[in-house]
């Protein structure tokens, strides 16, 4: 009975202690998951090329409204539909007969004319003649002076129809006002058209090289003018601004482009202005109308300080922050200005100075203030990867 109450009392001190083990233990886990272990990039300046990427549309370098300036019975069409036309180059024949018989009218007119100068020409010199001996009147001679110089303007009259004929018979053949591509006939032969008419015969697109026009909003634009101004930005070499673009099936288009200019005024109900790029089109790759996405590189930024994308968070009201390794073996968090991405970092502009830890790696759980244990990473590591949690 003694041996009993004696193991039971053995039973009982074993089992008092054992919540005070297991408080021990769990202290000392707890005092080691406290200080978490992270991941911390040495934030160095670097000259980073500033890109924007837009939305635009291709158009036509140059574009042709062909329309008649006669009226007539179009009897030939003189081209194929699609094909590359070259200036100069005969599209329709309008009728001519008409406008043959107005010239061939006019000639007439003006042969009548020359013989009327010439009969006027020959009585002027004959009383002028007679005038020299007192045979005719001053008055006569004036007469047949003025006479003269009547039948010459109206020979001049004469010629000047005879032009405007001529020209209107060239009218009916329609000529091609510029190189370029050719798109389908709005008219077929035997049609009636008119001078000078609403609708084009056709109408002919230069696709080598192409317009692609942008549109940006103008708060940019100032701030990259002032970044200039200071000398934070350098320009592109030459002063050349290349553009770049990527079609809607993401292949990068082949071709460089450059920025032509930027329009002189400011949408009002956009707030937006134009740009405009010229791109070779070779291979007739960009059509009028084409969406594309346009990457305009706009310079260099020196001592740039770029933090991998996943180092900064968000609050609900958009505003970033980072958490800063401290030489105390703490973690700051720190608001810092991150408006604008480079690849696959965030270009900030406030916040950070050169030389500063950011965390990269295990941010879940941090806390301002918080002691961490922290590996330093090569800055070889890629941006992307280094963020990765």
């Amino acid at each position: 009975m003694e041996g009993f109450a004696l193991r039971l009392l053995r039973c009982l001190a074993l089992f008092l202690l054992c919540p005070c083990l297991c408080s021990c233990f769990d202290t000392d886990a707890g005092r080691r998951t406290q200080i978490p272990e992270v991941s911390v990039l040495e934030i160095v300046p670097r000259s980073v090329p500033l890109r924007a990427e837009l939305s635009a549309r291709v158009s036509a370098f140059r574009k042709a409204e062909v329309r008649p300036q006669v009226s007539g019975i179009l009897m030939r069409q003189l081209f194929r539909e699609g094909s590359l036309v070259q200036e100069g180059q005969s599209l329709y024949k309008i009728d001519p007969a008409t406008y043959e018989a107005a010239v061939a009218s006019a000639r007439a007119e003006v042969a009548r004319g020359e013989a009327r100068l010439h009969a006027a020409a020959l009585t002027r010199q004959r009383r002028r003649a007679l005038l020299g001996v007192n045979a005719v009147s001053k008055q006569a001679y004036e007469d047949a002076d003025a006479e003269y110089l009547q039948a010459q303007a109206d020979l001049d009259a004469g010629k000047a129809a005879l032009r405007a004929a001529q020209i209107q018979l060239r009218y009916t053949d329609v000529l091609a006002p510029i190189t370029g591509r050719i798109g389908k006939s709005s008219v077929t032969q035997g049609a009636l058209v008119t001078a000078n008419q609403a609708s084009p015969l056709a109408v002919i697109q230069q696709l080598d090289p192409v317009y692609v026009d942008m549109t940006r909003s103008i708060l940019p634009m100032l701030q990259l003018r002032e970044r200039f101004a200071k000398g934070v930005i350098t320009r592109p070499e030459n002063g050349v601004t290349p553009v770049r673009l990527v079609l809607e099936n993401q292949a990068a288009y082949p071709l460089e482009g450059e920025l032509q200019f930027a329009d002189i005024s400011v949408d009002e109900s956009t707030g937006m202005v134009l740009l405009r790029a010229v791109f070779p089109n070779p291979d007739g790759v960009l059509l009028p109308g084409m969406y594309v996405r346009a990457i305009v590189e706009e310079g260099v930024e020196e001592n740039a300080l770029l933090v991998p994308q996943l180092a900064v968070r968000r609050n609900a009201k958009g505003e970033a922050s980072v958490f800063v390794l401290t030489a105390q073996g703490t973690v700051e968090e720190r608001a810092v200005d991150a408006t604008e991405r480079v690849g696959t970092d965030w270009l900030v502009r406030k916040g950070l100075v050169a030389g500063e830890n950011v965390v990269v790696q295990g941010l879940q759980r941090l806390r301002h203030g918080m002691h961490v244990k922290a590996h330093i990473l090569p800055q070889t590591v890629d941006a992307k990867a280094a963020s990765t949690p």
